[in-house]
């Protein structure tokens, strides 16, 4: 059963990528809220189907659809060489640069305090504008 939310129709297209951060307060009295919240705040989905049906929504302009999604890897930017198979902690990184391609990655802020991550893969190394050693690796919560 694939899994579903709800999107803007505006920006609701088939391959689109994007972040759940997680639940809107103007969303609290929506009787179609649980068909939002039900996704994992911080993770990245990608749009696999759009279906026609359309809801009123206060939040997107004009109705929200529908959409059949799938959760993207969980990507991370590390700060030393590590191998796969390795536990780690994700600490955001300190960095100023919003140039630059890495920036997101770098500082993002919804890996969980204390959680321990297992390194899928390193994926590359990341050239790194302010002359960190850092590597792009993808995880497995």
């Amino acid at each position: 059963m694939p899994l579903v939310t709800l999107i803007g129709e505006k920006i609701a297209k088939k391959d689109m990528e994007f972040k759940y951060i997680g639940p809107n307060s103007e969303c609290k009295n929506c009787k179609l809220k649980t068909v939002c919240f039900h996704l994992k705040p911080g993770r990245s989905y990608i749009i696999t189907n759009v279906r026609d049906k359309r809801h009123n929504c206060n939040v997107h302009e004009g109705n929200a659809v529908i959409v059949e999604v799938s959760e993207l890897p969980l990507i991370a930017i590390i700060n030393k060489k590590e191998s796969e198979g390795t536990k780690i902690s994700i600490k955001p990184q300190e960095c100023d640069n919003t140039d630059c391609i890495c920036f997101e990655l770098c500082t993002d802020k919804y890996f969980q305090n204390n959680k321990k991550y297992e390194i899928k893969r390193v994926i590359e190394k990341v050239e790194c504008p302010e002359g960190n050693e850092l590597y792009k690796v993808e995880l497995i919560d």
